[in-house]
């Protein structure tokens, strides 16, 4: 389907400019821009979620369990690094998009210019710390002395090339807020084609294992950029650009990208340090149960690996949805922001619930696609299921967290972004696995994964207590403003 070009040749009475196709996020059907917004960036989270788990396939069909372990100790650092991208990419869409609803249009590609300048610096700094301080990184992740060697060299080669990735999935944020949602989704799934062309090619036909998974993983990262930053620069329908003269260093700016997207990046952060902990804690209870601690960072690196897949597409829902609020909310019409919200909502528990169904239905087909079997195999389906739990409810309290990050409401999100992964999560990992085996019949190992749904339903509640305040704050502005109703959101039915 042809895109609309964004530029349009019609003016506006009140300012005389020329109208915006972006001005029709404040005039159109909510439905259909979620959809149109919502769609690319789920396909496109999809394939972005592909990455790690075609790194997980290749390697645990070409390695073995090891290939596995080594993917989910280098997971954590591979969140931090998505983080970082999101740090200063989706705080610098979220603050372009707000300037386009208050038509500050000529602050917009100061944003744009700053933000690829901040994802530079990052990158740069990253490929510092992989080369300089690798070996206590490592050590902090819980990498155990018989995979040390092998995970060392993916995680080397993934963060020395690590430019390709924050530049090309922190810039993309700006093709949707550009109008170009179909673009910013065929750039990442080109990258991801590549991502796994690849790993064919140098994992399954060279032989060359996870120095192999990583370089196909970078490479891919590449692909994706190109085409983002050509665009960006040189897009000829395109109401902004990337130019020159627009990235010189503005530290205040910086301090307000970073602060919209602090809540995205925490998000990262919090999980990294979960899956740090993690890997600890099976690495210590694997040790004492009889599929090792390889096996257990292999089985529930599966489950995670899942997992992320499953929330992928539903952050593809808060990404669009992020677009739609922040316009809205900019533009004061809180009828539409209301709209955006609990069709948000509907949208992200839909898409959890579908793989809930899947994982509860058919989870041996899933676990056997990693090359896992036997024992290994029964405990990696146990995993799952028990950490999925609560899925129907997370789509909730997903988006309240990014709605008060797309409203600029930093504070708020990054508070709701920490409370599942580390507020209760980690008390959680510390202290169930000694309790829960004298109060029901599991062992250590399998109560780890209950620390999952208990957190999910302590954060869904704490959820609940600030966004039902703000929505009844926007329906009090609805009101004084003389907007139509807006039908009861998810959260006040």
């Amino acid at each position: 389907m042809a895109e609309e070009h964004i530029v349009e040749e019609s003016s506006t009475p009140e300012n005389g400019r020329k109208a915006l196709s972006t001005d029709r996020l404040g005039t159109g059907s909510i439905l259909k821009l979620l959809l149109e917004f919502s769609i690319p960036a789920i396909i496109m989270m999809t394939f972005n979620a592909l990455y790690n788990i075609v790194d997980s396939i290749f390697l645990g069909q070409a390695v073995g369990d090891a290939g596995i372990a080594v993917t989910t100790l280098a997971f954590p650092i591979m969140v931090i690094l998505m983080g970082l991208s999101a740090l200063a990419g989706q705080g610098g869409n979220a603050l372009a998009a707000i300037q386009l609803g208050e038509d500050k249009v000529n602050e917009v590609e100061r944003t744009v210019g700053n933000t690829v300048l901040l994802l530079i610096i990052i990158a740069v700094i990253i490929a510092l710390v992989g080369i300089v301080f690798i070996d206590p990184l490592l050590a902090l992740v819980g990498t155990t002395p018989e995979l040390y060697d092998m995970t060392k060299l993916f995680v080397q080669i993934v963060m020395i090339g690590f430019i390709f990735q924050c530049i090309g999935m922190g810039a993309n944020n700006f093709l949707r807020t550009e109008g170009k949602p179909m673009l910013a989704l065929g750039t990442s799934v080109f990258g991801t084609v590549m991502c796994i062309v690849f790993n064919f090619l140098l994992v399954m036909m060279m032989g060359l294992g996870v120095a192999g998974s990583a370089f196909a993983t970078i490479i891919g990262q590449g692909c994706s950029m190109v085409p983002v930053m050509w665009y960006l620069v040189k897009g000829k329908d395109a109401p902004f650009h990337l130019k020159l003269s627009r990235m010189k260093p503005d530290v205040r700016l910086w301090g307000t990208i970073l602060s919209l997207g602090v809540a995205s990046f925490i998000m990262q952060v919090a999980n990294a340090i979960i899956n740090t902990i993690l890997n600890q804690t099976l690495a210590y209870y694997g040790a004492l149960d009889p599929i090792g601690a390889s096996g257990a960072l292999a089985a529930i690196g599966v489950a995670g690996r899942v997992n992320g897949f499953a929330f992928m597409p539903a952050v593809g829902v808060l990404m669009g949805a992020q677009t739609l609020i922040g316009y809205n909310y900019g533009a004061r019409k809180w009828d539409r922001v209301l709209k955006s919200y609990a069709l948000g909502v509907l949208f992200a528990t839909i898409i959890i619930t579908f793989f809930f169904v899947l994982i509860h239905v058919i989870p041996g087909p899933i676990v056997q696609l990693f090359g896992v079997s036997g024992d290994l195999e029964a405990f990696c389906i146990y995993a799952l299921q028990v950490m999925t739990a609560m899925f129907p409810l997370v789509g909730f309290q997903m988006m309240s967290s990014n709605y008060f990050q797309s409203t600029g409401q930093s504070m708020k999100a990054s508070l709701l972004s920490l409370t599942r992964q580390v507020l209760f999560l980690i008390p959680l990992l510390l202290l169930l696995p000694q309790f829960l085996p004298g109060l029901i019949d599991c062992t250590a190992l399998q109560a780890v994964c209950f620390t999952y749904p208990l957190a999910d339903i302590l954060s869904i509640l704490t959820t609940g207590a600030f966004i039902i305040p703000e929505l009844l704050k926007l329906r009090r502005r609805q009101r004084e403003a003389g907007q139509p109703p807006t039908p009861p959101t998810p959260a006040q039915a």
